[in-house]
């Protein structure tokens, strides 16, 4: 059959298509029958559903991992039952001593020897690196412990998807940690002294007439105001406050600048505070931000830039003068119980956007035959779950390329491959590795992470499951869509693959915990797993993480699964907003300090705390694999993430003179091309076709459809949905 298609790839290349073949996806025999709706799965249980799943949903082996550190150290008995979380806001309350802090906006938090400290942080910064200064500005305690034989500094009570509460278990003390709270809030019972003690001088320390506000001015220059829910007789030294004993709430809060202007603000909200939050997910493209409060009067919260940008202003007032600083932009008051955050629709699609011009189609289609010709699941030599995940999407891009072109005679053999390479996985058949199931924090470990903490690049200690995982998913909806019936057979893996990190059921009794990677304030993922760092939770390639969420639609549309689609998509249009606004530096941007913004267009590892412009693989110079990591796996979706042609073009001027250097990858190199194709289609093409290799996950192939699909022509009447959206325009 080989010989048969290279005389047609012969005669493809001799002359134009005078007949182009009807564009069509590959089907399997008439006979076959569709495939039927999935069932109910663990990514579209109800939110607050408690009853028992109607199914067993699959389960990879069980295993008992060595690599993983316990849970119980931290999380309350009454959690210990359900999935944990593994790459939260709150992870480092949870690892090792629960002491490293965690920047909870806008505050940086450290819980430490049965007291928390908070920090209002300034910036450090330079042209390589930028990060905010944990200092305990305030540190909360008992002055006595009620309970001295506490062997734990703090437990975690409860969390929700935007806050957590911590006890303290040698005291009466519960902290309410609810993200955008520009008060720290602390409930204490039993008639408990307090101290609050500071690294300052304090200079001045005024009370109100009630005793239930006090301000304290600081020799650093800030001033912070306690409030209390009730009569408190606080008295200080030079750099201690102290109470007698006292049942209530107190409220404590940064001044913002030292501004008077801001008090009567915090005054006026001080006696409402939210004590969890929760993010739901009501219609298409929008998302739900519900606090649960307490208290009297109206809730203020506080906004970064992306929630401004998306915020609805309905029900809600937005105070933009009232400012606190953050390394995510400035934070703006909110008022109101509940956001609402509006996406521009994100059109999921298997194929190019703009299509391919039927005189590119033989360039394309010499390519293809050549890459499909060379694959062989029994030439791979690699292991890991990572990079072999990376060889299966490689060759699903194909099978869609092959489906765009109309070339459809290479998909049998590319349907081989996928099967030979993705089906030893989920039977659990592969030597080398495999999936298993962890059920102390609830999720898919592999054989060799299981047992080695770095193996996988850690993914037996929840890093990078998004990245990993979303790569099998794109072969599995690729290979779902061209065999139905090899889908049918295994939707229950593919699905329990994709829940892994993408569950949105709350229920006891799931298997995986709720949004593993997905931050639902920051809109972005995480990555880092169960690993203490300084600076809280990080990522690196924002691309693969909108590549996981994509492919899961993809998924959802082989399979029917309309839930699915709706979900990905959303996931999808929210990594992309944040990766726009967070990783992409735009020339001029205030967003970062001008000699961070002057040097670097893109951010390398962003962390909860510090933005850097090194990557975990490569240093600053390596400007080729900063690019790289931000765009790699090439996709339709990719052209959306890279929409802002401006920008594109700045990257990649700041990015060319790296190529220069000595030992450059080709692969590297590839990457650059592809954006410079953007706007310079003829010119990153000579320079495609000149390259001597490509990234293991990409293929000449891929770089030739992306070139031959860019499209410089403007799309009209799109305004309503977005540029990629035309159905937007019949909207209004």
């Amino acid at each position: 059959m080989l010989k048969k298609l290279k005389r047609r790839v012969k005669s493809l290349i001799t002359k134009s298509f005078r007949k182009r073949l009807k564009q069509q996806s590959y089907k399997a025999p008439s006979s076959s029958p569709s495939p039927s709706p999935p069932p109910p799965a663990p990514s579209t249980m109800s939110h607050h559903s408690h009853q028992k799943p109607s199914f067993f949903p699959f389960l990879f082996p069980k295993v008992q991992s060595t690599a993983l550190p316990d849970p119980s150290l931290f999380f309350a008995p009454s959690l210990l039952s359900s999935p944990l979380p593994t790459n939260s806001f709150f992870q480092n309350f949870t690892l090792k001593n629960g002491d490293q802090p965690e920047y909870i906006h806008p505050y940086v938090i450290k819980s430490s020897d049965s007291s928390l400290s908070i920090s209002y942080p300034s910036r450090f910064h330079n042209s390589s690196f930028l990060y905010q200064v944990f200092v305990p500005d305030l540190t909360i305690s008992p002055s006595n412990k009620t309970n001295p034989d506490a062997q734990k500094n703090h437990i975690i009570s409860s969390f929700s998807d935007l806050s957590v509460t911590l006890d303290i278990p040698s005291s009466n003390f519960r902290f309410f940690l609810v993200r955008g709270s520009p008060f720290l809030t602390c409930s204490i019972t039993g008639n408990t002294p307090i101290s609050i003690s500071t690294i300052h001088a304090i200079l001045e320390f005024t009370p109100n007439n009630s005793l239930t506000k006090y301000t304290a001015k600081l020799n650093n220059g800030q001033t912070w105001l306690i409030y209390s829910s009730s009569r408190i007789n606080l008295t200080h030294s030079l750099s201690l406050i102290s109470s007698d004993g006292f049942s209530g709430m107190i409220r404590i809060a940064i001044l913002p600048d030292s501004d008077p202007k801001y008090e009567a603000i915090l005054d006026r909200f001080s006696s409402c505070y939210a004590v969890s939050g929760d993010a739901v997910f009501t219609k298409p493209f929008c998302l739900e931000y519900k606090w649960q409060k307490k208290g009297w009067g109206d809730l203020l919260m506080l906004a970064h830039p992306l929630h401004v940008k998306l915020l609805s202003c309905e029900n809600v007032v937005v105070l933009n003068d009232f400012k606190y600083r953050s390394i995510d932009g400035n934070l703006v008051g909110v008022i109101g119980d509940s956001w609402e955050l509006m996406s521009d629709p994100v059109s999921i699609t298997w194929h190019s956007i703009h299509g391919i011009k039927e005189e590119s189609c033989a360039e394309i289609a010499s390519a293809l035959f050549k890459d499909v010709e060379g694959l062989n699941s029994s030439a791979i030599t690699t292991t890991s779950s990572y990079f072999y995940g990376k060889l299966i999407a490689r060759a699903a891009r194909l099978a869609l390329i092959a489906e765009e072109l109309g070339f459809l005679d290479v998909i049998p053999k590319i349907k081989k491959y996928l099967k030979e390479t993705i089906e030893p996985w989920l039977e659990g058949t592969y030597s080398g590795n495999g999936f298993l199931y962890d059920d102390k924090w609830g999720g898919i470990v592999t054989k060799q992470g299981s047992t080695d903490s770095g193996a996988d690049f850690g993914f037996g200690v929840y890093n990078d499951h998004h990245f990993h995982i979303g790569y099998f998913l794109y072969g599995i909806a690729v290979l779902a869509k061209i065999d139905p019936f090899w889908g049918r057979k295994y939707r229950p893996h593919a699905y329990t693959l994709m829940a892994d990190f993408m569950n949105l059921g709350r229920r006891s009794n799931s298997y995986y915990p709720r949004l593993r990677n997905f931050d639902l304030y920051k809109l972005h993922s995480w990555a880092g797993g169960l690993t203490e760092f300084a600076d809280g939770r990080n990522q690196e390639s924002t691309s693969e993480a909108v590549n996981a969420y994509y492919a899961a639609a993809l998924m959802g549309l082989a399979y029917g699964d309309t839930h699915l689609v709706a979900t990905g998509s959303m996931l999808t249009a929210m990594e992309i907003h944040a990766a726009q606004t967070w990783w992409h530096v735009r020339e001029g941007d205030n967003l970062y300090e001008e000699d961070f913004t002057r040097e670097n267009r893109v951010v390398g590892v962003l962390w909860n705390n510090k933005r850097d412009s090194g990557l975990w693989f490569a240093p600053p110079d390596w400007k080729e694999c900063r690019l790289g990591i931000q765009l790699l796996p090439l996709l339709p979706i990719s052209e959306i993430l890279f929409s802002d042609v401006g920008f594109v073009r700045e990257l990649v001027n700041w990015t060319l003179p790296a190529l220069a250097r000595g030992g450059v990858g080709e692969g590297w190199k590839g990457f650059v091309y592809a954006l410079e194709g953007i706007y310079d289609k003829e010119s990153a093409l000579e320079k495609i076709k000149n390259l001597n290799g490509h990234d293991d996950g990409n293929s000449l192939t891929n770089l030739l459809w992306w070139i031959h699909s860019r499209s410089y022509e403007e799309e009209h009447g799109c305004e309503g949905g977005g540029k990629f959206c035309w159905f937007g325009s019949y909207c209004h």
